[in-house]
């Protein structure tokens, strides 16, 4: 069954605002941290945010400020909001769950992906 779905992605120009959506399985989310990860072309794939079963927020570097993940345990959703968007941000993004909260290796529940273009 499906575990993981991501929706939200889109083209944006530079400057502008998307929404990423995931919607977790209550059994994966429980327990789990929950994050997303990107991957852009030649590149790759990196950390951008993720929430804690307790809700401790990891934010990578190029990204503070401008991100904020969110975490609605009653609705099964982790939403990503991304702000002042810039033309390297334009990447897939992955919801993922599971991952190290220590290391923030990924853990083995991947969304299928969303892609994000930011027009420059």
């Amino acid at each position: 069954q499906v575990q993981l779905v991501e929706s939200g992605g889109g083209l944006v120009q530079a400057g502008g605002s998307l929404r990423l959506s995931c919607t977790v399985s209550r059994s994966i989310l429980i327990g789990n941290a929950v994050g997303w990860y990107r991957q852009a072309p030649g590149k790759q794939r990196e950390l951008v945010a993720a929430v804690t079963s307790g809700g401790n927020i990891k934010y990578a570097d190029y990204v503070k400020g401008r991100f904020t993940i969110s975490r609605d345990s009653a609705k099964n959703i982790v939403s990503l909001q991304m702000n002042s968007l810039k033309a390297e941000d334009t990447a897939i993004y992955y919801c993922n769950a599971g991952m190290s909260v220590i290391t923030w290796v990924p853990g083995g529940y991947w969304g299928q992906g969303t892609q994000v273009t930011v027009s420059s």
